[in-house]
């Protein structure tokens, strides 16, 4: 390598069984709601799950777990989307992250929040 080459760095998706990320948005901006396409209810959950079809089961064990509306349930991303007032999302997110771990043996993600 030369000296005016720059490094290439090649990343891999390597499917596993784990939840990726997992945060709460407390008290979201009118704005961002709007963009998203969600109704500011107080809170939005956000979820990236691998592989995406452990999405399905996770917004089935949100839905039970609180008062929350599914925004968005994408089998091929991962991604889910719910909102609801602060409590409901927070116990939406513990539920399914837990469901998760407990009975499909996911690493879990930490719930962070905004």
């Amino acid at each position: 390598m030369t000296g005016d080459e720059k490094p290439r760095t090649i990343q891999e998706y390597v499917p596993g069984k784990q939840v990726t990320m997992a945060h709460l948005i407390a008290n979201p901006l009118e704005e961002l709601c709007k963009q998203i396409g969600v109704e500011n209810k107080g809170a939005i959950g956000i979820m990236t799950i691998t592989p995406g079809e452990g999405t399905i089961i996770a917004a089935d064990a949100a839905s039970k777990m609180g008062d929350i509306q599914l925004e968005f349930v994408d089998r091929f991303t991962g991604c889910l989307v719910f909102s609801g007032n602060v409590a409901a999302v927070e116990s939406a997110l513990k539920g399914a992250v837990g469901a998760l771990e407990r009975i499909l043996g996911f690493t879990p993600a930490s719930i962070t929040k905004s």
